[in-house]
């Protein structure tokens, strides 16, 4: 049941995703010749290593859902014992990569503020942190329920069906935030 509601709330933000997709797509229309000059100003070496970092948080999130179905919610070995690290480890990871994929964007938009491209500027800065802050924003919001469940998987007795459900379906909103991500990444830094 939990996980049926969650694809359906997760149907919902992916409307709310289309209409600021739709928002963008309007706006770059109406001003190309904007869009040509502030592109430029974006850092796509810098922005590919972030998203790097935030598609490879997906990768141990999996890992960590993997080892909740097994009922393993900690790790059994050494801790640079990889292959023994439970779902709490795995977690861990997971919230550590989210954390600096959510402070680069923020290092990243002081930059774009100290060139000129903030939110009042122009409707071009407007629709890049509209779209790019509410998904950072999802992104915080992933980071929270990470925690809740490193938490709920530290605190239980029996490790079970119930955390790892809860570990399951916080999985699905992290690889849905990173796709959200990655059609971003490729609209905003490389469609020209």
């Amino acid at each position: 049941m939990v996980s049926v509601g969650t694809m359906v709330w997760l149907s919902s933000e992916l409307m709310f995703f289309a209409a600021l997709f739709a928002m963008y797509f309007s706006l770059r229309a109406a001003a190309p010749e904007l869009w040509a000059t502030e592109t430029a100003k974006l850092n796509v070496p810098f922005a590919l290593i972030n998203t790097l970092i935030l598609v490879s948080s997906s990768f141990s999130c999996q890992i960590g859902v993997f080892k909740a179905e097994e009922f393993k919610p900690r790790r059994s070995g050494g801790l640079f014992k990889f292959k023994e690290w439970g779902m709490i480890e795995w977690f861990i990871l997971t919230f550590i990569l989210g954390a600096i994929f959510v402070s680069v964007q923020a290092y990243e938009y002081a930059v774009l503020v100290s060139e000129g491209v903030a939110l009042n500027s122009n409707s071009y800065a407007s629709s890049f942190y509209i779209t790019t802050g509410f998904h950072g924003i999802h992104v915080l919001g992933g980071l929270i329920a990470f925690l809740l469940i490193i938490g709920r998987g530290m605190l239980a007795k029996k490790f079970g069906h119930f955390e790892a459900t809860g570990a399951i379906v916080v999985s699905y909103y992290w690889h849905f935030v990173d796709v959200v991500w990655i059609a971003l990444f490729a609209i905003i830094y490389f469609l020209q």
